[in-house]
Protein backbone atom coordinates (compact mmCIF):
# COMPACT_ATOMS: atom_id res chain seq x y z
CA UNK A 1 0.00 0.00 0.00
CA UNK A 2 1.02 3.44 -0.58
CA UNK A 3 1.38 6.88 1.52
CA UNK A 4 1.68 10.46 0.56
CA UNK A 5 3.80 12.59 2.74
CA UNK A 6 3.96 15.60 1.40
CA UNK A 7 0.81 17.49 0.02
CA UNK A 8 -0.10 21.02 0.34
CA UNK A 9 -3.62 22.37 0.90
CA UNK A 10 -5.69 25.48 1.19
CA UNK A 11 -3.77 26.81 3.82
CA UNK A 12 -0.42 27.74 1.72
CA UNK A 13 -0.03 27.02 -1.88
CA UNK A 14 -2.46 24.24 -2.74
CA UNK A 15 -6.28 23.94 -3.50
CA UNK A 16 -7.62 21.55 -1.47
CA UNK A 17 -9.04 22.06 2.08
CA UNK A 18 -7.47 19.48 4.43
CA UNK A 19 -11.34 17.49 4.37
CA UNK A 20 -10.62 16.70 0.44
CA UNK A 21 -7.43 16.06 1.18
CA UNK A 22 -8.29 13.57 3.55
CA UNK A 23 -11.12 12.14 0.94
CA UNK A 24 -8.97 11.93 -1.72
CA UNK A 25 -6.67 10.01 0.21
CA UNK A 26 -9.72 7.57 1.25
CA UNK A 27 -10.58 7.24 -2.96
CA UNK A 28 -6.67 6.48 -3.52
CA UNK A 29 -6.68 3.58 -0.56
CA UNK A 30 -4.03 5.48 1.06
CA UNK A 31 -2.35 4.17 4.50
CA UNK A 32 -1.14 7.57 5.13
CA UNK A 33 -0.79 11.06 5.18
CA UNK A 34 0.86 14.01 5.66
CA UNK A 35 0.26 17.61 5.26
CA UNK A 36 3.14 19.67 4.97
CA UNK A 37 2.22 23.48 4.05
CA UNK A 38 4.67 25.93 3.73
CA UNK A 39 6.24 27.62 6.49
CA UNK A 40 2.64 26.97 8.30
CA UNK A 41 0.89 24.34 10.64
CA UNK A 42 -2.69 25.91 10.56
CA UNK A 43 -4.22 23.05 8.78
CA UNK A 44 -2.21 20.00 10.53
CA UNK A 45 -4.57 19.71 13.65
CA UNK A 46 -7.69 20.09 10.94
CA UNK A 47 -5.97 17.15 8.77
CA UNK A 48 -5.08 14.72 11.89
CA UNK A 49 -8.93 15.36 13.02
CA UNK A 50 -10.27 14.30 9.49
CA UNK A 51 -8.17 11.34 9.41
CA UNK A 52 -8.66 9.62 12.42
CA UNK A 53 -12.51 10.06 11.30
CA UNK A 54 -11.88 8.43 8.25
CA UNK A 55 -9.45 5.63 9.18
CA UNK A 56 -6.80 7.39 7.28
CA UNK A 57 -3.06 7.84 9.54
CA UNK A 58 -2.17 11.13 9.51
CA UNK A 59 1.12 12.62 10.87
CA UNK A 60 1.97 15.87 11.36
CA UNK A 61 4.31 17.92 8.95
CA UNK A 62 5.48 21.38 6.75
CA UNK A 63 7.70 22.39 4.33
CA UNK A 64 10.46 24.95 5.09
CA UNK A 65 12.17 26.82 2.68
CA UNK A 66 15.72 27.30 3.56
CA UNK A 67 19.52 28.78 2.36
CA UNK A 68 22.66 26.44 2.46
CA UNK A 69 25.29 28.47 1.32
CA UNK A 70 24.29 29.26 -2.40
CA UNK A 71 21.25 26.29 -2.47
CA UNK A 72 17.95 27.10 -1.76
CA UNK A 73 16.43 23.77 -0.23
CA UNK A 74 13.18 22.44 1.24
CA UNK A 75 13.25 20.68 4.60
CA UNK A 76 10.58 18.77 5.67
CA UNK A 77 9.50 18.50 9.13
CA UNK A 78 7.72 15.00 10.52
CA UNK A 79 6.27 14.82 14.06
CA UNK A 80 6.62 18.13 14.69
CA UNK A 81 4.26 19.64 17.76
CA UNK A 82 2.00 22.20 15.78
CA UNK A 83 1.38 23.57 19.00
CA UNK A 84 5.18 24.23 19.75
CA UNK A 85 5.21 27.85 20.76
CA UNK A 86 9.14 27.95 19.91
CA UNK A 87 8.10 26.78 16.33
CA UNK A 88 4.92 28.84 16.03
CA UNK A 89 6.59 32.18 16.62
CA UNK A 90 9.95 31.59 14.51
CA UNK A 91 7.42 30.38 11.51
CA UNK A 92 5.99 34.28 12.28
CA UNK A 93 9.40 35.23 10.81
CA UNK A 94 8.94 33.65 7.89
CA UNK A 95 5.26 34.46 6.95
CA UNK A 96 6.08 37.92 7.28
CA UNK A 97 8.87 37.36 4.83
CA UNK A 98 6.29 36.17 2.45
CA UNK A 99 3.93 39.04 3.28
CA UNK A 100 6.59 41.84 2.27
CA UNK A 101 7.83 39.71 -0.99
CA UNK A 102 4.43 39.92 -1.58
CA UNK A 103 4.04 43.82 -1.35
CA UNK A 104 7.15 44.56 -3.57
CA UNK A 105 5.65 41.87 -5.99
CA UNK A 106 2.70 43.87 -6.10
CA UNK A 107 4.78 47.21 -6.59
CA UNK A 108 6.89 46.11 -9.62
CA UNK A 109 3.79 44.78 -11.15
CA UNK A 110 1.88 48.24 -10.78
CA UNK A 111 5.27 50.00 -12.26
CA UNK A 112 4.29 47.49 -15.25
CA UNK A 113 0.63 48.44 -15.29
CA UNK A 114 -0.83 45.65 -13.24
CA UNK A 115 -2.96 46.46 -11.06
CA UNK A 116 -3.52 44.42 -7.98
CA UNK A 117 -4.21 45.37 -4.61
CA UNK A 118 -3.85 44.01 -1.61
CA UNK A 119 -7.16 43.31 -0.45
CA UNK A 120 -7.80 42.04 -3.98
CA UNK A 121 -5.02 39.49 -3.25
CA UNK A 122 -6.33 38.63 0.16
CA UNK A 123 -9.84 37.81 -0.75
CA UNK A 124 -8.04 35.49 -3.40
CA UNK A 125 -6.34 33.50 -1.41
CA UNK A 126 -9.27 33.20 1.41
CA UNK A 127 -7.26 31.44 4.22
CA UNK A 128 -3.45 30.44 5.32
CA UNK A 129 -0.24 31.87 3.72
CA UNK A 130 -0.71 34.00 0.49
CA UNK A 131 2.34 33.51 -1.86
CA UNK A 132 3.27 33.96 -5.61
CA UNK A 133 0.76 31.49 -6.40
CA UNK A 134 -2.13 33.18 -5.54
CA UNK A 135 -0.61 36.15 -7.08
CA UNK A 136 -0.20 34.05 -10.69
CA UNK A 137 -4.30 33.09 -10.13
CA UNK A 138 -4.78 36.49 -9.97
CA UNK A 139 -2.35 37.26 -13.18
CA UNK A 140 -4.86 34.65 -15.09
CA UNK A 141 -8.53 36.05 -13.73
CA UNK A 142 -7.38 39.25 -15.14
CA UNK A 143 -6.38 38.10 -18.33
CA UNK A 144 -2.96 38.79 -18.25
CA UNK A 145 -1.68 35.61 -18.83
CA UNK A 146 -3.39 32.15 -19.65
CA UNK A 147 -1.69 29.28 -17.18
CA UNK A 148 0.18 29.45 -13.83
CA UNK A 149 3.51 28.57 -16.02
CA UNK A 150 2.88 31.33 -17.87
CA UNK A 151 2.39 33.48 -15.31
CA UNK A 152 5.74 32.50 -13.40
CA UNK A 153 7.73 32.00 -17.11
CA UNK A 154 7.10 35.67 -17.54
CA UNK A 155 6.22 37.80 -14.46
CA UNK A 156 6.95 35.96 -10.95
CA UNK A 157 10.13 33.43 -11.73
CA UNK A 158 13.49 33.86 -10.35
CA UNK A 159 14.87 36.97 -11.95
CA UNK A 160 12.18 37.65 -13.71
CA UNK A 161 10.31 41.31 -13.85
CA UNK A 162 8.20 41.05 -11.11
CA UNK A 163 10.66 38.35 -9.13
CA UNK A 164 11.48 39.55 -5.76
CA UNK A 165 13.64 37.51 -3.06
CA UNK A 166 11.99 36.55 0.56
CA UNK A 167 13.85 36.33 3.95
CA UNK A 168 14.86 32.63 4.69
CA UNK A 169 16.99 30.71 7.55
CA UNK A 170 20.00 28.39 6.92
CA UNK A 171 19.30 24.88 6.53
CA UNK A 172 21.32 24.28 10.16
CA UNK A 173 18.67 26.37 11.83
CA UNK A 174 15.53 25.27 9.87
CA UNK A 175 16.77 21.49 11.05
CA UNK A 176 17.46 22.83 14.52
CA UNK A 177 13.79 24.34 15.13
CA UNK A 178 12.26 20.56 13.45
CA UNK A 179 14.31 18.86 16.09
CA UNK A 180 13.63 21.63 18.99
CA UNK A 181 9.52 21.06 17.84
CA UNK A 182 10.02 17.11 18.09
CA UNK A 183 10.01 16.23 14.62
CA UNK A 184 12.84 14.43 12.29
CA UNK A 185 13.96 16.82 9.53
CA UNK A 186 14.38 15.66 5.94
CA UNK A 187 15.60 17.48 2.55
CA UNK A 188 12.74 17.54 0.04
CA UNK A 189 12.93 16.51 -3.84
CA UNK A 190 16.74 16.68 -3.50
CA UNK A 191 16.71 15.93 -7.27
CA UNK A 192 15.82 18.87 -8.13
CA UNK A 193 18.94 20.38 -6.83
CA UNK A 194 21.03 18.74 -9.95
CA UNK A 195 19.35 16.81 -12.25
CA UNK A 196 23.04 15.04 -12.90
CA UNK A 197 23.16 14.37 -9.15
CA UNK A 198 26.62 15.93 -9.52
CA UNK A 199 26.02 18.17 -6.36
CA UNK A 200 23.39 15.99 -3.98
CA UNK A 201 26.81 14.03 -2.39
CA UNK A 202 28.41 17.12 -0.71
CA UNK A 203 25.09 19.27 -0.01
CA UNK A 204 23.98 15.73 2.23
CA UNK A 205 26.91 14.91 3.65
CA UNK A 206 27.05 18.88 5.42
CA UNK A 207 23.59 18.47 5.68
CA UNK A 208 23.71 15.26 8.03
CA UNK A 209 27.22 17.02 9.69
CA UNK A 210 23.45 19.69 10.62
CA UNK A 211 21.93 16.48 11.62
CA UNK A 212 19.39 15.94 8.93
CA UNK A 213 17.46 13.05 9.13
CA UNK A 214 16.36 12.12 6.19
CA UNK A 215 15.88 12.20 2.28
CA UNK A 216 13.17 12.26 0.34
CA UNK A 217 13.90 9.60 -2.64
CA UNK A 218 10.26 8.66 -4.20
CA UNK A 219 8.93 11.81 -5.89
CA UNK A 220 7.29 12.54 -8.84
CA UNK A 221 10.22 13.76 -11.23
CA UNK A 222 13.35 11.40 -9.47
CA UNK A 223 13.83 8.47 -12.22
CA UNK A 224 14.70 5.25 -11.16
CA UNK A 225 18.56 6.06 -12.11
CA UNK A 226 18.03 8.93 -9.68
CA UNK A 227 16.03 7.20 -6.62
CA UNK A 228 19.15 4.25 -6.81
CA UNK A 229 21.40 7.21 -6.24
CA UNK A 230 19.62 8.54 -3.25
CA UNK A 231 19.31 5.35 -1.87
CA UNK A 232 22.32 4.30 -1.96
CA UNK A 233 23.11 7.89 0.09
CA UNK A 234 20.72 7.18 2.68
CA UNK A 235 21.66 4.14 3.29
CA UNK A 236 25.55 5.54 3.62
CA UNK A 237 24.37 8.29 6.28
CA UNK A 238 21.43 6.16 7.79
CA UNK A 239 19.13 8.33 6.66
CA UNK A 240 15.30 7.81 6.60
CA UNK A 241 13.92 7.43 2.77
CA UNK A 242 10.70 8.73 2.75
CA UNK A 243 8.17 9.62 -0.21
CA UNK A 244 5.63 12.01 -1.26
CA UNK A 245 3.78 13.62 -4.61
CA UNK A 246 3.81 17.35 -3.77
CA UNK A 247 0.34 17.40 -4.30
CA UNK A 248 -0.86 20.95 -4.98
CA UNK A 249 -4.27 20.75 -7.05
CA UNK A 250 -5.23 23.09 -9.43
CA UNK A 251 -2.13 25.08 -9.01
CA UNK A 252 0.57 22.75 -10.44
CA UNK A 253 -0.02 19.16 -12.87
CA UNK A 254 0.13 16.21 -10.68
CA UNK A 255 -2.02 13.30 -8.99
CA UNK A 256 -1.82 12.39 -5.43
CA UNK A 257 0.01 9.11 -4.35
CA UNK A 258 -2.28 5.58 -4.72
CA UNK A 259 -3.92 7.78 -7.78
CA UNK A 260 -3.90 6.20 -11.58
CA UNK A 261 -0.59 7.40 -13.00
CA UNK A 262 0.69 8.49 -9.43
CA UNK A 263 3.60 7.34 -7.61
CA UNK A 264 3.52 4.78 -4.66
CA UNK A 265 5.85 5.63 -1.81
CA UNK A 266 5.92 2.42 0.48
CA UNK A 267 3.55 2.35 3.44
CA UNK A 268 6.77 1.16 5.65
CA UNK A 269 7.98 4.55 5.50
CA UNK A 270 5.55 5.74 8.42
CA UNK A 271 6.80 2.85 10.46
CA UNK A 272 10.09 4.43 9.74
CA UNK A 273 9.54 7.50 10.49
CA UNK A 274 7.12 6.77 14.02
CA UNK A 275 10.72 4.47 14.79
CA UNK A 276 12.80 7.54 14.54
CA UNK A 277 10.71 9.52 16.17
CA UNK A 278 10.56 6.70 19.06
CA UNK A 279 14.47 7.05 19.45
CA UNK A 280 14.87 10.83 19.00
CA UNK A 281 11.88 11.36 21.50
CA UNK A 282 12.07 8.27 23.98
CA UNK A 283 10.16 10.23 26.94
CA UNK A 284 7.46 11.11 24.91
Amino acid sequence: MCVDLHTHSVYSDGTATPAELISMAVACNLKGLALTDHDTVEGVRETIRLGHKMEVAVISGLEISALHHDYSLHILGYGIDSENQDLCDWLNRLQQGREERNTKILEKLAAMGIDINSDELARFSECGQTGRPHIARLLIDKGCVKTMNEAFKFYLGRNKPAWCSRFSYTAAETIDIIHRAGGVAVLAHPGQLDSGMKIQPQIIKELVERKLDGLEIFYPSHSRKMQKRLKGLAKQYNLLATGGSDYHGNNRAGRLAGSAGGICPPDSIMDDIRRRLQIQNPET
